[in-house]
């Protein structure tokens, strides 16, 4: 069979021929339909983030994915049947652990996981895969095309679940919220926002100049576009408002600690994005302030379980399709898979003319590899 890997830091994904897996006990064969790619595919391809399964030299990417079941293999679920596969499993040689056991993988510390298609385990960048079962979650065949974008709704729908967990001690009714970043993720978490938990004003940061397709789904979903070169995250309370909730997708260190200054008292921010070591200055004493004397408070978040993948589902299902066309600008097959990784193609063609900036302007939001069709 075909598949999608990289050797880490290579800079290049590969087309490669792998034998067909075939499924252990508990397991289920998976012909792969579609994969997302996104922000943390790229940083596994530059080895910036991630590595390979012990012993190999290569990584098969793609942790985005739908299927349909080929081979159930006495399992509980039915040949035919769509599904998304979960993308964290119990480190290489174990079969299971305390977090995997409670069904709460995502909570689980480093070394106590390997991430399918990221860290120390193979992805489902390929024509066939197998998982466990209880790792696979069905979904309506109404949903197949788009079932690539559960995992990254996924993300949300636990970042979300957490930030609203700090404030179950009193009684909060968030009204309005900033997503910063205007990536695939940040725009979806916008929909989530506007469309299914019927926020009253909602914003989202970028860097982006109009005309920009990004900027165009912000404002069709009825939200407001922030540039962040006109006005900073430390800025917005002032600008616009105050912000019950911030949803931070950028990994740009200085945004967790400038959020602090745009939360409305008793807010929350969620972080999710995963900066590199960046030292710089902060007014720890008036920031510390800040939170203790405004009730704020600042979470971390990442990966998610089954019951994200369950919600993100219905989320999916809510969602406009008018705007999942827009968020998802390509679809691509193995005879044309360099257009699912536009920015590579975009730097590849920036150093040719030699820039050493990466060239985002004319960057697709949201592609995908199509290994077998819906």
């Amino acid at each position: 069979m075909k598949a999608i890997a990289v050797e880490p830091g290579a800079g290049v994904p590969e087309i490669v021929e792998r034998p067909v897996p075939e499924p252990a006990t508990g397991d289920a064969l998976v012909r792969v339909c579609r994969v997302g790619v996104d922000g943390t595919d790229y940083e596994v391809i530059e080895g910036s983030h991630g590595g390979t399964p012990a012993g190999d030299d290569r990584l098969i990417l793609g942790h985005e994915a739908v299927g349909i079941v080929e081979d159930a293999n006495g399992t509980s679920l039915e040949e035919g049947q769509y599904v998304v596969p979960t993308v964290r499993r119990p480190p290489a040689g174990a079969e299971t652990n305390e977090y995997f056991e409670r069904g709460e993988p995502d909570m689980a510390p480093e070394g106590e996981y390997v991430e399918r298609g990221i860290l120390g385990a193979h992805g489902f960048m390929a024509e066939y895969v197998t998982s466990p079962a209880d790792s696979l979650v069905p979904i309506p065949d109404e949903l197949a095309p788009w079932g690539f974008l559960v995992e990254p709704i996924s993300i949300s729908e636990k970042a979300l679940q957490h930030a609203r967990a700090t404030r179950s001690a009193f009684d909060w009714e968030p009204e309005s919220a900033l997503v910063l970043g205007n990536g695939s993720l940040g725009l979806l978490t916008v929909a989530m926002f506007t469309t299914t938990l019927g926020y009253d004003r909602v914003y989202c940061l970028g860097r982006r100049d109009r005309p920009d397709p990004s900027i165009d789904v912000i404002e069709r979903l009825g939200a407001t576009y922030v540039d962040s070169r006109e006005t900073p995250v430390s800025e917005i309370a002032t600008a616009y408002e105050p912000m019950d909730v911030i949803y931070e997708a950028t990994g740009y260190a200085k945004h967790a600690f400038e959020s602090i200054d745009a939360l409305a008292p008793n807010g929350v921010a969620a972080l999710l994005g995963v900066p590199g070591d960046w030292s710089f200055e902060v007014d720890g004493g008036r920031l510390h302030r800040e939170l203790v004397l405004h009730n704020k408070a600042l979470v971390g978040s990442v990966n998610s379980n089954r019951t994200h993948f369950e919600a993100a589902t219905e989320t999916l299902a809510a969602l406009p399709d008018e705007v999942l066309e827009a968020i998802v600008t390509g679809i691509y097959g193995l005879d044309a898979v360099d257009r699912a990784f536009p920015e590579i193609t975009a730097n590849v063609a920036a150093a040719g003319h030699g820039s050493s900036e990466r060239v985002e302007d004319d960057t697709p939001i949201k592609t995908a590899v199509e290994f077998a069709p819906i």
